[in-house]
């Protein structure tokens, strides 16, 4: 591109400047006027100063004609030229004019560390998802230099005991958000960082199983449909969230306890921890599931394993983990419970589902097996966790 000597540029000048071209201006040392021509023919016109910063030859770009005036460039460049002989960055400067918000931020760090993640798309909803329920809420739209040590732990110490794994995801990923903000220089200090810890809670030493929060169930579907790996240990991890059953029950589920017809899984009595055989109500999501585990079937279980037997007891949480996923398998129940319990479910059906045994008058009520009134808690349940995905084809066909 030709490049001209240095003019006095006019108002009118720059205005009747066709010929593509660079044109110094000797108006404002550094700056020039960009002539090219658009892809439609248009002819296009931006600023652009070129200075040395730190021994470094730079160009800036200052915006387009006629929006960015002659005035304006030309002020702008002196300011530039100031910052830079008083030994500053001009450019850095500006990026910090430009903070992100935190919910800004956080799409350009996960779409960063997307590239680097196996299963990158799946493990990025789950990211997103996390801080969209949980950060954006308290400081999504202020910018990341606003947000406080104190904010953050606003939004984690209610959830530090009471869900302490959920709790470690989610301050790992609003950390890795600071810290790329730091990384660009628009905050000088992570605020979710090291120094957080001594004002959270100490967590329980008590083991409990922790559980995903419900909200997050549809998503963690899609995102395991999606995902690579053996057909049968996403298929498990499906069956046993819409079954509400318990771990070792949906690994070591046979052909011969799955009635189609009936739409009806019969987990037989050595099989339960109760000892009583237990029938459970298949919806949608679940015999999309077996389904699935059909295409592949290999002998009488359900869900084998590499070698013929029932699927390690930790490969879902191998799968878990991968995905970035909160949560265990056993979690599941306390979640399908939640559910119930915050959509108004009666209690003894819920508990029926679940298979829990229960003494007194209750338990007399709970041995009618109130199997009519589980198969529509259970299609209610299907819905539920398909309604973000749209229908449960969707999720079958998500590879």
């Amino acid at each position: 591109m030709p490049r001209q000597a240095k003019t006095m540029l006019t108002c009118a000048g720059i205005k009747a400047l066709n010929a593509p071209g660079r044109y110094a201006d000797a108006g404002a040392p550094t700056l020039m006027l960009f002539v090219r021509e658009g892809a439609n023919g248009a002819i296009l016109k931006t600023w652009v100063q070129r200075l040395t910063i730190d021994g470094v030859r730079r160009e800036m770009g200052l915006g387009s004609w006629p929006l960015v005036t002659l005035a304006k460039a030309r002020a702008a460049a002196l300011g530039n030229r100031r910052a830079a002989h008083e030994g500053r960055d001009p450019a850095a400067e500006r990026r910090r004019q430009r903070v992100p918000t935190f919910a800004e931020a956080a799409r350009q760090c996960i779409a960063a560390k997307k590239g680097g993640w196996r299963d990158g798309e799946a493990i990025a909803g789950v990211w997103t998802r996390t801080l969209q329920a949980y950060a954006d809420p308290a400081f999504g739209g202020r910018p990341v230099n606003a947000i406080q040590q104190a904010d953050v732990l606003k939004v984690l110490v209610p959830l530090w005991q009471s869900k302490p794994s959920q709790a470690k995801h989610l301050r790992q990923r609003v950390r890795a958000v600071f810290a790329w903000a730091q990384a660009h220089g628009h905050v000088e200090s992570n605020p979710a960082g090291e120094g957080i810890a001594a004002a959270l809670p100490k967590q329980s030493a008590a083991r409990h199983f922790d559980a995903m929060p419900y909200a997050e169930l549809p998503a963690a579907l899609a995102a395991v449909a999606r995902s690579g790996g053996r057909e049968a240990v996403k298929a498990c991890f499906a069956f046993q969230i819409a079954t509400a059953a318990r771990p070792s029950e949906a690994r070591e589920a046979t052909w011969a306890e799955i009635d189609w017809e009936s739409r009806t899984w019969t987990i037989p009595a050595s099989r339960m921890k109760t000892g009583v055989e237990h029938r459970v109500p298949l919806n949608a999501v679940a015999t999309d599931a077996l389904e699935r585990a059909q295409k592949a079937r290999r002998g009488d279980l359900v869900f084998p394993g590499t070698k013929g037997r029932a699927l390690a007891h930790n490969a879902q949480k191998r799968l878990m983990a991968r995905l970035g996923l909160v949560g265990t398998s056993h979690g599941f129940r306390s979640s399908f419970r939640d559910w119930c319990a915050d959509t108004g479910k009666p209690r003894e059906i819920a508990e029926a589902a679940l298979a829990h045994v229960v003494g007194g008058v209750e338990g007399a009520y709970f041995r009618s097996d109130l199997f009519s009134r589980r198969r529509e808690l259970m299609d209610s349940f299907a819905r539920y966790l398909t309604q973000e995905r749209g229908t449960v084809v969707e999720l079958a066909t998500a590879k």
